[in-house]
């Protein structure tokens, strides 16, 4: 039986005080004993979402790593950086990463390797953006995000790894993906593994992240193949992060 994540990505977004606020709000919910709680803030916040966070059992995340374990890399994080302070989460791959600032699905492979090294179990985003959709190519790209991970890291590596399918296309469009339309590429996204390795396809976790909200949680959160969601700005809102939550419960 798959345990259910709910996970909230804050993006650039947050302060002092308003994370303080949130953080405070979050620890005071009732957590199901069936579900996982993560958060990645900004890179700045990590560590006072961590030490605020020891005694809860929602757990803290960083949003990027580098693929170098240090050096002169002047504003990248190593994954040995994120560990020391406590964290064993990070997102690898997300589509604002791949879509502004050029991660190709080797570099992708390359950050999925470096968080295994360092113990960090990466939270590996992927999707097809509107275009690729409405030519019809979802498949295809996530095919090759997946293949290249496979290829650089072997698929053992997804028994160590969260997969996390956005649809860039159903991010800020006004469009929105059905919890049937979510199911049937989740349900790919599982058969693809399955063609390498059938158990561990079978107990890799695989995350929803299009513009979860409280609303839409439960409906999503039923699927056989979608194991609870990547939250965006839903997440800033400890009221609706917590409904997310007990939705997957």
């Amino acid at each position: 039986m798959r345990r259910k994540i709910v996970a909230g990505n804050w993006k650039m977004n947050g302060s002092l005080k308003s994370n303080e606020a949130l953080l405070d709000a979050l620890k005071k919910a009732s957590i199901p004993n069936n579900v996982d709680v993560i958060i990645f803030p900004p890179y700045p916040y990590l560590i006072q979402a961590q030490m605020n966070l020891q005694s809860s059992a929602i757990k803290a995340g960083a949003q990027n790593l580098s693929i170098s374990e240090g050096g002169a890399f002047t504003g990248e994080i190593a994954g040995n950086m994120i560990k020391d302070i406590g964290c064993n989460y990070v997102l690898v791959g997300h589509s604002e990463r791949r879509t502004l600032y050029g991660e190709t699905s080797a570099i992708v492979a390359q950050k999925t390797a470096a968080a295994i090294t360092q113990q960090l179990t990466p939270v590996l985003c992927i999707g097809e953006t509107l275009a690729e959709r409405e030519a019809e190519q979802t498949q295809n790209v996530l095919t090759e995000q997946l293949q290249a991970v496979i290829e650089h890291c072997g698929i053992e590596i997804f028994s160590k790894l969260i997969i996390a399918y956005e649809p860039v296309w159903a991010i800020g469009t006004g469009k929105t993906a059905s919890p049937e339309q979510a199911q049937a590429v989740h349900a790919f996204i599982r058969c693809f593994i399955a063609k390498s390795d059938a158990k561990i396809a079978a107990l890799v976790q695989v995350l929803y992240g299009g513009s979860v909200k409280a609303s839409s949680a439960k409906a999503l959160f039923e699927m056989p193949d979608i194991d609870g969601g990547l939250v965006g700005g839903a997440a800033l809102d400890a009221t609706e992060f917590t409904a997310i939550i007990s939705a997957a419960s």
